[in-house]
């Protein structure tokens, strides 16, 4: 578990996650509790941007629908009966704190997505590669896969691009 724990760097807080507009501002529409998490994690943040009953894409960083229902997260065996909104409630909770049965799991999911080997986080910087346009420039690229990334805590940075770059030409 420790070797997890020190690949585990999520790039924002919750909080930071929630100001950047993540989840089309649905995450606490349903199931969960916002007030079980810390006042100032929606301190100067409209209600629209955590306790939408409709998905708003203009909430979204990125302004684009990114992700799947909760059905789609149910269905596919993402959630666990402690955390009913999934990874992000999960995320909420181990950055206060709490160290759960289901860490290991989803701590391996997160590397999945976009650790230094994750899917999402090579395919992002290979179409910036692709598309000649640099770093800089890279906010138009792949919206949703960059609006995804966030979701888990992660934006596109010039550190893990540059690294990147490294083991491609290995």
């Amino acid at each position: 578990m420790e070797e997890l724990n020190n690949l585990f760097n999520p790039m924002l807080t919750p909080k930071q996650m929630l100001h950047k507009g993540i989840f089309g501002g649905t995450y606490f529409s349903q199931l969960v509790d916002y007030r079980t998490f810390p006042e100032d994690w929606f301190e100067n943040l409209d209600e629209s941007y955590y306790l939408s009953k409709k998905y708003l894409v203009k909430i979204n960083l990125f302004k684009i629908k990114s992700g799947q229902s909760q059905e789609e997260w149910e269905a596919k065996g993402w959630i666990h009966k402690d955390d009913p909104r999934g990874w992000f409630e999960w995320y909420c909770k181990y950055y206060r704190g709490r160290r759960h049965e289901d860490d290991i799991r989803q701590i391996k999911r997160w590397l999945a997505f976009c650790g230094p080997k994750g899917r999402f986080r090579n395919s992002i910087y290979n179409k910036i590669y692709k598309s000649g346009l640099g770093l800089e420039n890279s906010n138009d690229i792949s919206p949703r896969i960059q609006q995804s990334l966030l979701h888990w805590s992660y934006i596109v940075n010039n550190e893990h691009y540059e690294l990147w770059k490294l083991e491609r030409q290995k």
